[in-house]
């Protein structure tokens, strides 16, 4: 026994690392039932950014976010006009970032780190390429050590200048990049075409890693989910658009959501529905019947899913008063 002991330590300090736990990929499936339902969070909160302790979203809210029914927070990142010349994030937005994590895994949340420099992104690709590659150079061994609900959502919406084709390319070496450090973290990846469900089917994995979900978003139809919206120049001077779940209306979002269904399936991925919701200049009995069909809709296809958004717009937390927007909450929460 002495000797087999003698051994066994020889081996430690040869081989430190040879003790530590290793871990499984978790199922995407499994990771994207226990996403369940969930909101965005504080991607527009720039004092925040630049030190939390100043900013809209608070620290209780990641509390309160679970105590209302919520099991996932995605947190969108804006982490382009906080790098140097060399690409290097400032300490301080990290800090927030550790922040942000730390408090929504001590909440019992899901966690998504959502890379949302889509707009960057779209207008200059080849430009910004290092820039955003850097991004996740540098966040995939910062988080390598966080336990498996905090995911990675590798870009938001890829569109105009970053074409499919181009997205694909740069996802080949993205999610090597990635897996260097991060083996077994699940990754969400949505299609070109602002992660439009019809841009599916162009959409390339390596068959291989299973450990993706498959994440898209659902606006549909504009005209009532973005009156009024003043970015959305086809809609930003509509009013009076209503929705009253007639069967014409629902018909129309069952088929759009069925082909995510159907991809889902015969692609053996996942379905994370990452945005969704109707922008405030709608009519609250409108906003909250169209919101409850969707999230129920993708709920009864077995997507986990984000609303669209927490605060700023779309809200479902009025943080001026402190209270939940209660028609949008029972909406997303109420069966």
């Amino acid at each position: 026994m002495k000797r087999l002991l003698t051994i066994a330590f020889a081996l430690i300090v040869l081989f430190p690392n040879c003790t530590q736990k290793v871990t499984e990929p978790v199922s995407a499936h499994e990771q994207s039932r226990k996403l369940s339902r969930g909101v965005n969070i504080i991607g527009y909160d720039d004092a925040l950014w630049n030190d939390y302790t100043t900013g809209r979203f608070k620290e209780d809210y990641f509390k309160k976010i679970f105590e209302a029914g919520f099991s996932n927070v995605r947190i969108n990142l804006h982490p382009f006009s906080h790098m140097d010349s060399s690409y290097t994030i400032n300490p301080k937005w990290l800090e927030t970032l550790d922040w942000a994590v730390e408090n929504a895994v001590a909440a019992d949340l899901m966690v998504i780190l959502d890379m949302h420099e889509y707009n960057a992104m779209a207008d200059d690709p080849e430009a910004k390429k290092e820039m955003f590659f850097s991004v996740w150079r540098q966040l995939a061994p910062r988080y390598k050590d966080q336990p498996d609900n905090v995911l990675f959502e590798l870009l938001n919406e890829p569109n105009q200048k970053l074409s499919v084709e181009l997205w694909n390319t740069y996802l080949a070496e993205l999610i090597q990049i990635v897996r260097e450090t991060n083996p077994n973290r699940t990754l969400i990846i949505g299609p070109g075409n602002w992660n439009g469900i019809e841009s599916l089917s162009s959409l390339e994995l390596p068959a291989e890693d299973k450990n993706i979900i498959v994440t898209v978003h659902f606006y549909h139809p504009m005209a009532f989910t973005h009156q009024g919206a003043p970015w959305a120049k086809d809609y930003k001077d509509t009013t009076g658009v209503t929705w009253n779940g007639s069967d014409e209306e629902k018909a129309f979002i069952d088929a759009k959501l069925q082909v995510a269904a159907d991809w889902s399936v015969a692609n053996d991925r996942p379905i994370f529905l990452g945005e969704f919701g109707a922008y405030d200049k709608g009519d609250m009995e409108s906003r909250a019947l169209y919101t409850s069909y969707v999230a129920r809709t993708a709920e009864r296809m077995n997507f986990s899913w984000a609303y669209w958004q927490f605060d700023s717009d779309f809200i479902v937390y009025d943080i001026d008063n402190e209270k939940w927007v209660e028609p949008i909450l029972r909406a997303l929460i109420d069966n």
